[in-house]
């Protein structure tokens, strides 16, 4: 049998290019390396640009010095040729302006600033750069270089350390306006680390604050209208939200374990009751009867947080269909119609014909319902509930649910619409505090909200929708 080969996985090879992390460093040298770019970028064609402007005008200028002398020389000769060139070099002996020089046939010196015909200029007619001696001091020059009539010889030429003084000089401005724009490129650049440091300490003190438990702060929203305006308005949105999520999660919890102790605890008496006592047949059917209605209860209540969990999700989107909320309003109206005839109640509905909307109808109906429910408990006999449905505008439409029973006081009518929140007066009325807080998930889900105003007296419950509309 062989023995077994041991293969090595190979490492992973490092990127190439590995980009730099986004942080408030990079930002401010990105900040100064780009503005230094962009000065590169503007500052090399305009080197580019003067240099080769100055060689052509240095070039024209030696050529046309040239041209003009030997015009000269052709029409006046030789002494006058030797006198202009004098005229021009009088007094200038430092090689910096003009260079000049004049020479006989036989070699002898007849005009300009040069003792004696300099080393290392080519033999033949033309332009070149060379480096000679003037005065006793070398220097690199451009000349040109032209054999007159009869042997004549002429020597035109410009001292190119002057042109680089000015390019020394050139060079050195651009240089400081590049040491002015770092300068200010590290100070904007500090500028924006401070800023963006200012929001991450913001954002990381209210986010610690979070997780320290407290859920009720936000992000300080900027009133200058930037960029992050609009983030810090979406994180506040969904702390809102997560805000509300945990709110009702607690609540759900310590309203779960107070409001299931009761039926179950019944549930439990019940059965133990039956189990020692041993009641007679009718008796015992009796007490399992109500023990079926406290399991009853107890899955109601878990039914409508299950439907509570699915509104919240937002899953019910999918199923969203055209509503006509006249019929819906009608069906709803008819089927509570025998409760409100037992308790002599008038129902009543009101809503235009063709009254669409986009939604779930079956939502739709329990809300509707669930606010009818909750005003035919609290309606007093041969009382009143007007249900009644219009469009408000072409993207919006509200159903009004109005009793004249008790109402609810103005400081807990925000408080009614929490999970299994109930007020005093209602303690000793069926139900488990569900109903409002299904109708505002249902709301929501539809792009509105729940409303509840006095009705004077009573209760006026209102359900706005903003959903896409169908005229």
């Amino acid at each position: 049998m062989s023995a077994p080969v041991n293969v090595k996985e190979k490492p992973a090879r490092p990127s190439l290019l590995r980009l730099p992390g986004f942080s408030a460093r990079t930002v401010a040298i990105g900040y100064a390396v780009v503005t230094l770019l962009g000065l590169a970028m503007f500052a090399a064609p305009l080197w580019y640009a003067w240099h080769t402007n100055i060689q052509q005008v240095r070039t024209e200028l030696i050529r046309a010095d040239a041209q003009h002398l030997s015009n000269l020389f052709a029409r006046q000769g030789p002494p006058a040729l030797a006198a202009a060139i004098d005229s021009q070099v009088h007094g200038v002996n430092d090689g910096v302006r003009k260079i000049m020089l004049f020479m006989a046939p036989d070699g002898t010196r007849l005009a300009g600033n040069l003792p004696a015909w300099p080393e290392g200029v080519p033999d033949r007619d033309g332009l070149c750069q060379v480096t000679i001696q003037v005065d006793g001091v070398e220097r690199n020059v451009e000349l040109m270089r032209i054999t007159l009539e009869d042997g004549y010889l002429l020597l035109v030429a410009s001292n190119l350390d002057r042109f680089q003084r000015l390019e020394r000089l050139f060079a050195y401005g651009l240089l400081g306006c590049a040491v002015a724009v770092l300068l200010g490129a590290a100070l904007g650049g500090v500028m924006i680390r401070r800023a963006l440091l200012r929001r991450v300490q913001g954002i990381s003190q209210t986010t610690a604050s979070i997780i320290e438990g407290k859920l009720s702060h936000r992000l300080v929203e900027p009133h200058d209208g930037d960029e992050l305006q609009q983030l810090t308005r979406t994180v506040n949105r969904m702390l809102d939200q997560i805000e509300h999520l945990v709110t009702g999660v607690q609540d759900v919890s310590n309203a779960i374990a107070h409001d299931l102790r009761t039926p179950l605890s019944e549930l439990r008496a019940r059965l133990e009751e039956l189990s020692v006592a041993r009641p007679p047949g009718a008796e015992t059917f009796a007490e399992i009867d109500a023990a079926i209605d406290d399991v009853d209860r107890v899955m109601g209540i878990f039914n409508a947080l299950l439907r509570l969990s699915e509104i919240d999700s937002g899953s019910r989107r999918s199923g969203f269909v055209e509503v006509d909320l006249a019929a819906l309003g009608a069906e709803v109206t008819e089927f509570y119609s025998p409760v409100a005839e037992l308790k002599d109640i008038a129902l009543g509905f009101e809503a235009p014909a063709n009254l669409r909307v986009t939604g779930d109808p079956v939502l739709l109906a329990q809300a509707l319902g669930n606010m009818v429910d909750n005003a035919l408990k609290y309606a007093p006999e041969r009382g009143a509930i007007a249900i009644s449905a219009r469009r408000l505008d072409a993207a919006s439409v509200e159903i009004t649910v109005a009793d004249n029973g008790p109402g609810i006081p103005a400081h807990e009518r925000t408080r009614v619409i929490e999970r299994f929140y109930r007020v005093d007066a209602s303690r000793g009325t069926p139900g488990v505090g569900l109903g409002l807080s299904v109708v505002s998930a249902v709301a929501r889900l539809h792009g509105g909200a729940l409303h509840l105003s006095d009705n004077h007296p009573g209760l006026r419950a209102t359900l706005h929708l903003t959903t896409p509309t169908h005229c």
